[in-house]
């Protein structure tokens, strides 16, 4: 089938509906790299009346990576839900965006839309969101809670979590413990505290779980805690007996690309029940947490959809949140700006992918959160960051990441710190995760309103934590 628009006497054809996904998409340098961006703005725009005049029922029809030989199509359209997608199904992509916006401007909208998530499909919610301006992505993502738990309660309207990421360059305990403490002292940890090892033995990620589990027995902290080793090392670890809250993995929107990770569906399957049986849970029982990023399936050559096509990487990345929701994770979150500006290339596209990454994640039903950063070959800046930060705390984030000084010293790359965390809660007039907020108060480190309060080190009852 070929799609075509004629503006002004001249006609764009595309060949497939992939091509249009491809070339209907914001201009990004991993599009460019792939060779399937649209090579002139005129392009775009024609994809983009192409796109908005589709029946969302088309990408039911024409997968843009083949059923047969990829098994998260497979898991996409075999789970997909046609009760759910009813009240949409009639629409084409232009009216289903311009349906989103009427719900998210009426009161009690955001259930509305949220009970359509079974009914969608990841390529579904990457079109409308093509076809959406910035405000667009805000104001329906906002209106949206998808509410997990495990220690603490993520995803409430009016909360903005942290994840505290204390890494070390040689995983050296009295570095990470000081970067713990730096954390907690400024109100961060309530989503995860977690640890990116700089190796992937089990032995190194035996010993921080349990130092990680040892100062939140110690200090009574309602947290969890995570070692993002790879899947398989943590299940060995959990046979073990090791204490294990959280199970990570990164995943992406391919079948090939997740073989580049090293996994595929019925290992995070396994995970996910290996992770609900240990019953460590306190308030809730999601236990797996996922990392994504544009460009993911791009950097392992598995990029490429039906006829060998290229398939734009803001559509795979839609498809890694199709796969997540399928294990009810606690925590997911796009690191947007950290493979690079090959994929990337500027604060303005950084800034394009968090929201896009954020709107789809959440039209999904996940529990979502952006790690807020940057390479520093980018042409991006902390400026840029702040604006990120500050449209997606608008926007109702799950949650972010923060880093001693926005600094990752082991992974190389530039994030948020502690502090921009503080900032956009006050500005947003936001708070960190119930439980954590009471804990921070019942130590005397949080007011009344769940505001962080200045304390001098020799005066908590955190002073100990890296003796």
């Amino acid at each position: 089938m070929t799609y075509r628009h004629t503006a002004r006497g001249h006609t764009h054809r595309f060949g497939t509906l992939t091509e249009v996904l491809a070339k209907a998409t914001p201009l990004r340098s991993g599009d460019q790299l792939a060779g399937c961006a649209a090579e002139s703005d005129a392009e775009r725009a024609a994809a983009a009346h192409v796109l908005a005049d589709l029946p969302l029922r088309v990408f039911l029809d024409e997968p843009v990576v083949p059923y047969e030989s990829d098994e998260v199509t497979r898991l996409i359209l075999d789970g997909h839900d046609g009760e759910a997608f009813t009240p949409v199904a009639h629409l084409t992509v232009g009216e289903f965006r311009d349906r989103l916006l009427c719900w998210a401007s009426e009161p009690g909208g955001g259930p509305q839309i949220a009970a359509l998530a079974p009914g969608l499909t990841p390529e579904m919610v990457a079109a409308v969101s093509k076809i959406m301006r910035n405000q667009d992505l805000i104001a329906v993502s906002r209106v949206l809670s998808n509410v997990t738990a495990f220690r603490t309660t993520i995803g409430l309207p009016g909360r903005l979590a942290t994840r505290l990421q204390p890494n070390h360059p040689t995983d050296d305990p009295r570095g990470i413990a000081a970067s713990i403490l730096d954390g907690l002292l400024l109100g961060a940890g309530d989503a995860v505290v977690g640890v990116n090892p700089a190796t992937d033995s089990p032995r190194a990620t035996g010993e921080l779980l349990t130092m990680l589990d040892d100062i939140r027995q110690r200090f009574e902290i309602p947290m969890q805690s995570c070692v993002l080793a790879h899947v398989t090392t943590t299940m060995e670890l959990i046979e073990r007996g090791a204490p294990v809250d959280l199970i990570f993995q990164s995943i992406a929107g391919t079948e090939k690309a997740n073989a580049a990770f090293g996994i595929t569906l019925s290992m995070l399957a396994e995970a996910a029940e290996a992770g609900r049986a240990l019953g460590r849970g306190t308030v809730g029982g999601n236990v797996m947490y996922f990392e994504t990023g544009q460009g993911s399936a791009l950097s392992a050559d598995a990029h490429l959809g039906a006829g060998g096509a290229p398939v734009d990487q803001q559509t795979l990345e839609a498809r890694a949140y199709g796969v997540a929701r399928a294990y009810d994770p606690l925590l997911v979150n796009t690191v947007v700006g950290f493979i690079g500006p090959e994929y990337l290339f500027d604060g303005k596209q950084i800034t394009r992918a968090g929201l896009e990454d954020l709107f789809c994640g959440k039209l999904l039903g996940l529990p979502m959160g952006v790690d807020v950063c940057y390479t520093n070959h980018a042409e991006a800046d902390q400026n840029d960051m702040d604006v990120l930060l500050s449209l997606l705390a608008l926007a109702g984030a799950a949650f972010v990441i923060t880093v001693p000084g926005a600094d990752d010293v082991m992974l190389g790359y530039q994030s948020l710190s502690f502090h921009d965390a503080l900032y956009a809660r006050g500005v947003a007039g936001l708070r960190a995760a119930p439980e954590f907020e009471e804990w921070m108060r019942r130590i005397g480190l949080a007011d009344e309103l769940g505001r962080v309060r200045p304390m001098e080190l020799d005066q908590s009852p955190l002073r100990s934590l890296t003796a």
